[in-house]
């Protein structure tokens, strides 16, 4: 395909500031590159493989890779996996999930077992492998889910055991490696209803395609506006496929997540929180410290959930009381400050 001069100065334009030091500039980079798709992976690819850019460039790279899905990026993404940076070999394992369905189903396959079994390898990285192994058809990992079972890592043990016994029902969905691609959900149309959307999104989210779940994102949002009478049902819709996101490791529409804590003065559904608490990073903070300094006195457990995805994500990002953020937060809200930080 003969990529237009247009296109290929828009390309360069994301991949830089994909490796920007300014997460907005990152997360809206990352959105915009995975839409593109394919034409856009040999220059991300090169973004993720370069050792001198910053982890948080190279983890976005890899997490637009895995929402492109293109079989062409796993001469990449599978070296990646043993990346001597944590985040990064994290990243690449994530990315692994895509590459399952296609020819390279087996090679990547292969990775993931001997991520997973090596005991000497880092347990969040370990723990990465067998959550994406845990998706596919439980008779095509059974063996080593078995053996992962006696694992001396309580997580490990235990999310073996979770899809040995039935526990993920929606893996069985997934397709094994060693066959053709299965249809994703998600990908012809989506229901005209909040409802039947929020409990397909439960369901299937698993198995969605990345790039189908930043436009429901996308979608939803829309619906929220132009329907004000069902705004709550399509908010938490779009709740939901937050979470299905957040569940994968994507930080691909972590900036809505963002603005929509910016914009409220009222609780969320409690996903959105959730979904914070396992993808936010430091630039979550302040809109989380603005929301619960904000938050009526008889929302208890909303202010009790914004708390602990602010602690997770200070804990994540190893993010101090010097930092520019922290002391910003301080200024604003002392009081809320106080609390957060505990």
């Amino acid at each position: 395909m003969v990529i237009k001069q247009s296109s290929s100065k828009q390309v360069d334009a994301l991949v830089a500031d994909l490796q920007s030091d300014r997460a907005v500039a990152r997360e809206t980079a990352a959105a915009r590159l995975a839409v593109i798709g394919a034409r856009a992976v040999g220059r991300v690819a090169m973004v993720a493989r370069d050792r001198s850019n910053s982890m948080a460039a190279r983890v976005a790279a890899l997490g637009v890779l895995e929402a492109i899905e293109d079989p062409h990026a796993a001469d990449i993404v599978l070296p990646l996996a043993n990346d001597t940076d944590p985040d990064v070999a994290r990243a690449a394992i994530r990315a692994l999930r895509p590459l399952l369905r296609g020819p390279h189903g087996v090679r990547a396959l292969e990775c993931l077992t001997t991520v997973a079994l090596d005991a000497t390898r880092a347990d969040e990285a370990r723990v990465t492998a067998v959550q994406v192994m845990s998706e596919l058809d439980p008779k095509t990992v059974k063996p080593l889910l078995d053996r992962l079972r006696e694992d001396p890592h309580p997580a490990i043990a235990a999310l073996a055991s979770g899809a040995t016994s039935g526990g993920r029902q929606r893996s069985s969905k997934a397709a094994p490696a060693s066959s053709g691609p299965a249809a994703p959900p998600f990908e012809d149309s989506l229901p005209e209803d909040p409802e039947p959307l929020r409990h397909q999104l439960s369901r299937d989210g698993a198995t969605a395609s990345l790039p189908a779940l930043h436009r429901i994102v996308e979608h939803v949002r829309e619906r929220e506006a132009q329907d004000p009478a069902r705004r709550s049902a399509w908010m938490t819709a779009r709740a939901a496929a937050h979470l299905a996101l957040a569940t994968r490791g994507s930080r691909l529409a972590l900036y809505d997540l963002r603005e929509a804590l910016e914009s409220t003065r009222e609780p969320l559904p409690v996903e959105f929180l959730a979904a914070l608490k396992e993808i936010g990073d430091v630039s979550c903070l302040e809109a989380i410290a603005a929301a619960y300094a904000h938050a009526p006195a008889e929302t208890d457990w909303w202010r009790s959930h914004l708390l602990d995805a602010f602690r997770a994500i200070v804990v994540r990002e190893r993010t101090t009381q010097r930092h520019a953020t922290a002391k910003k937060i301080a200024k604003r809200w002392p009081g809320a400050y106080t609390e957060l930080w505990g």
